[in-house]
């Protein structure tokens, strides 16, 4: 693919399209503009972004006759507090940003998070345009329209589905991530390909290499992919009360290692990676998944720089933490699990099977540090 391209999202509580392509921050304002009348804004980024991308995106703004004042809060997930979600609200408030004005949030998944539930939020409602910065959130947390701050019993656990006006990703921005940070997104890359297809997945084995070393071809097609699938997912799906749920792939024991360690421990990526892998054993003893494709599937992960970080929980911690999740039903765990690419199933899990389970993953490390 070339040049700029739009992934249509078709959901009940509003239509919208992610646009994906290079440069496309400098055309942020013309971009927005046939979506909203707005003119003043509320451009949020954070401490990281706002000095690498904060002017260009205010620019593009102003270009197309919007008045953006913005906001910004420290990096990092110990933002997506009670306590900087009101000082933001109250920071919107103080500004006198009305019913009539559009939020932006340009950052990555906790600015886009925080931005998103705050916009819900404040005065009952106001728009947001969600303009990721990071490679997970291009092709997974800025689109679909969740929003969540974390408290003590784990992360996103209060929230709002909140769909945007618009997703402006620019695989542009990605050149300044870290290492860790780009490869935490090239975990939600290859989550998207599992559930996908055999094209996709093969097709992400295909450029694993190049997506590694950050190739621009590759990269724009693993963004272009992943966005596409969950967009079809959402439009399925708004509000997670079914087909959505296969998003959380690998992620159940994901949030519990991030729970357990400390979050900020574990990239967000790392820890999914680590879920995949996990998922995929356990998909072998419930599903009857073959050797071959939980081989397959560590193949692409260990391509993808996606090594085992070798996290030490006990398996108890992580059983409880599991418990915790928002997909318990009736006590039961329920792990997204595969047998092969583009076939999942959402099955609850019981304690007789997972504790063993959690005991062989525990066993299988050694000392490894953690990603």
């Amino acid at each position: 693919m070339s040049g700029a391209a739009a992934i249509r999202v078709a959901v009940p509580g509003g239509a919208y399209e992610v646009t994906v392509g290079f440069g496309l921050l400098d055309r942020l304002g013309g971009l927005l503009r046939p979506v909203t009348a707005a003119v003043r804004c509320a451009l949020v980024t954070d401490d990281a972004v706002g000095p690498l991308y904060g002017l260009r995106a205010a620019d593009a703004l102003r270009g197309a006759g919007f008045e953006p004042v913005v906001f910004t809060m420290p990096a990092g997930e110990r933002s997506k507090s009670w306590s900087e979600a009101g000082r933001l609200m109250e920071g919107l408030s103080e500004a006198r940003m009305g019913r009539d004005c559009v939020v932006v949030a340009l950052g990555g998944g906790v600015v886009g998070d925080m931005a998103g539930f705050c916009a819900a939020t404040y005065l009952r409602g106001v728009p947001v345009v969600q303009v990721p910065t990071t490679l997970l959130a291009q092709v997974d947390s800025a689109i679909g329209g969740k929003t969540g701050v974390d408290l003590p019993m784990g992360k996103n656990l209060a929230g709002a589905f909140w769909q945007p006006l618009a997703v402006v990703a620019d695989p542009g921005c990605l050149a300044t991530l870290t290492d860790r940070e780009w490869r935490s997104g090239l975990a939600e890359v290859a989550k998207s390909a599992v559930l996908d297809s055999e094209t996709a997945f093969s097709a992400l084995e295909a450029d694993a290499r190049a997506l590694s070393g950050r190739d621009p071809g590759a990269t724009e097609r693993a963004v272009w992919m992943a966005a596409s699938l969950k967009a079809r997912v959402v439009s399925g799906d708004e509000r997670e009360a079914a087909d959505r749920e296969c998003l959380n792939y690998g992620h159940t024991l994901a949030h519990a290692l991030e729970r357990e360690l400390g979050y900020g421990t574990l990239t967000h990526g790392a820890a999914v990676a680590d879920g995949m892998r996990f998922a995929a054993r356990l998909s072998e003893r419930v599903l009857g998944a073959e050797e071959e494709w939980i081989r397959r599937q560590e193949g692409l992960l260990d391509a993808l720089g996606l090594v085992p970080t070798g996290a030490r929980c006990e398996p108890d911690g992580l059983a409880s933490a599991m418990r915790s999740d928002k997909k318990v039903r009736s006590g039961r765990v329920r792990f997204v699990l595969s047998r092969r690419p583009g076939e999942w199933a959402v099955e609850p899990v019981d304690e007789e099977i997972l504790l063993p389970a959690l005991e062989a993953w525990c066993g299988s490390f050694g000392t490894g540090g953690v990603a």
